[in-house]
């Protein structure tokens, strides 16, 4: 089961890419992940950010200074190892590796839970990365993932509820 949800998201990592990203795109999506948390009353920070810099943030209601570091934390792992943060933390798990010291990713500054997407641009790859914390790991995943689709226009995105 846990190889079956590793390959669904990989796919929507291969799926949700986008034509382009700029400070534009990094605002409507911030604010549409805004907008889908708040909906739901979800106590999450969100965070967009490159390696350079940060393009967007915002903290809802109910979200602490601990989800703000571990959205960043989660970001970290997504911009260091070019895939979501729940991908990377699955596949080292299957391999039986600790994230430190055998994968080299210090607790302080990176995690390995649901909530870090990266990112992409066709024909360019990773560019910045989407950091939401403050609900269950799939959770979090999932509603960047459902952002990120609904902003390309896909609505078959959803991990499978039996995954």
């Amino acid at each position: 089961m846990t190889q079956s949800l590793i390959d669904a998201i990989a796919d929507q990592e291969r799926r949700l890419v986008l034509d382009r990203f700029d400070e534009d795109t990094a605002f409507a999506l911030g604010c549409a992940l805004r907008d889908r948390a708040k909906a739901i009353a979800a106590p999450v920070s969100i965070e967009i950010r490159s390696a350079a810099r940060r393009y967007f943030f915002a903290t809802l209601p109910g979200a602490t200074p601990e989800n703000e570091d571990w959205g960043r934390r989660k970001i970290n792992t997504t911009l260091r190892t070019f895939k979501s943060s729940m991908r990377a933390g699955l596949e080292y798990g299957l391999k039986g590796r600790a994230q430190w010291p055998d994968v080299g990713l210090r607790y302080e500054d990176f995690v390995l839970h649901g909530g870090g997407f990266p990112v992409s641009v066709k024909g360019v790859g990773v560019i910045a990365a989407i950091g939401v914390s403050g609900l269950p790991s799939r959770d979090d995943h999932e509603l960047s993932t459902a952002t990120l689709a609904a902003h390309l226009g896909l609505y078959d995105i959803a991990l499978p509820a039996h995954l």
